[in-house]
């Protein structure tokens, strides 16, 4: 009876401390937002409203064990009063031994010991079963992307990445985020994706890295599908910058040396100056050997970028994929590190997908999507001509001189 009422209750706790967990979280993380759009009183509301549904629950489980210690406790004396009683008149008349009264009272007191151990386990027992569930939740959740059965590795690696009628939708999303998209990024040159918020440019990015699976139709890398290559095969080929930088608690050069262990200082430092980032480093105290916190935090947003990007530079990887990593610099800075990466990358396939047309006016090739469909295909001035959304994204961010 008891189990019955408290594994329920239990399982209710751990789900009410997770909701008091998270409103936590995301008041301590968004802190800043949370003083910009001074909404202090209605987080704090929000908090009490969580702790009091966790109070409310935890005290139903507690009440239940506060009553239950009791009536074992009183079961325990009450035994230990009847058993002296009725054993004392016994010996009194002579009809039983002392010492059988003492040991009789023994074997009582180790069953009622064992009785109150058990229900000491009936308290922890239902935490636990219901943390063993949670936890065996995690661990026999699959994941959507799976090493193939039978992994193949590409004849030649020369970096070439072609989408051939790709459909995208994630899960439970209500339409395709891409549809039928086809083109070819190739070496040595620089592909530049561009569009409207949502048109499912940094999608594109996720599919070659496959972090997510197409739909229909097929990602080939090196003129092979991505689905039957090896992950740390297909990943150890490509270079990738997000679109939020993130850096590791360590050194600089540790997070340099995140994809490519092996490589020296020299190598290091020249990645730096290709990500306009030498600059800083060395003005840094230890320079190589500066500390950086979990997330980069000591360091500014533009710093955070380059970093990143010089990470991916140390790998010299047969693909780069930048995913809107330029955002955070000026148009100086952005200007120097093109020209450096164009000279660095003459061998490498460059997918670049960015926000500003500034970014990819001298890109080989030009992809434009607008609601996930390729809506121009071509160089900067051949779009000029041809796409009315790539004309319209130039006028609205460079001016109608631009043209």
């Amino acid at each position: 009876m008891l189990l019955w009422k408290a594994v329920p209750l239990f399982r209710q706790v751990q789900v009410k401390i997770d909701r008091i967990t998270q409103v936590l979280r995301e008041q301590i993380t968004g802190v800043r937002v949370v003083r910009a759009f001074i909404r202090v009183r209605s987080e704090q509301v929000r908090f009490e409203t969580a702790n009091a549904d966790l109070t409310a629950t935890s005290l139903r489980v507690n009440r239940i064990f506060a009553l239950a210690f009791p009536a074992l406790l009183g079961i325990m004396n009450l035994s230990t009063v009847a058993i002296l009683w009725f054993g004392a008149s016994l010996v009194d008349r002579g009809d039983m031994p002392i010492g059988n009264l003492t040991a009789f009272l023994q074997y009582i007191m180790q069953i009622l010991f064992a009785v109150m151990t058990a229900v000491f386990m009936v308290i922890l027992v239902p935490r636990a079963e219901a943390s063993a569930q949670r936890i065996v939740e995690v661990l026999e959740t699959t994941s959507s992307i799976a090493e193939p059965p039978r992994p193949i590795a590409p004849q030649q690696l020369s970096g070439l990445v072609a989408f051939a009628d790709v459909t995208f939708a994630y899960p439970h999303g209500e339409r395709p985020v891409l549809r039928g998209l086809t083109f070819e990024a190739r070496p040595g040159r620089t592909t530049a994706i561009i569009g409207g918020t949502g048109s499912g440019k940094s999608t594109v990015v996720s599919l070659v890295t496959r972090s997510f699976d197409v739909t229909s139709g097929v990602v080939l890398v090196d003129g092979l599908d991505v689905r039957e290559q090896a992950l740390d095969g297909l990943w150890s080929r490509i270079g990738l910058v997000p679109q939020t930088a993130y850096l590791f608690k360590g050194t600089v050069a540790q997070n340099l040396r995140f994809g490519n262990e092996t490589a020296s200082d020299a190598q290091l430092w020249r990645a730096l100056e290709v990500a306009q980032a030498r600059d800083f480093v060395a003005a840094m105290p230890g320079q190589l050997e500066a500390p950086i916190d979990q997330g980069g935090t000591n360091v500014s947003g533009g710093q955070r970028q380059r970093l990143a990007i010089a990470r991916a530079v140390v790998k010299r990887p047969a693909i780069y994929l930048f995913d809107d990593c330029f955002s955070a610099l000026d148009a100086g800075t952005d200007a120097r590190l093109r020209m450096a990466l164009k000279t660095e990358t003459t061998e490498a396939t460059v997918i670049i997908v960015a926000q500003r047309v500034s970014m990819i006016l001298h890109a080989d090739h030009i992809v434009v999507l607008d609601e996930g469909r390729v809506v121009g295909s071509g160089t900067h001035d051949e779009l000029m001509r041809t796409s009315a959304e790539y004309r319209e994204i130039v006028d609205s961010q460079l001016g109608a001189a631009a043209a």
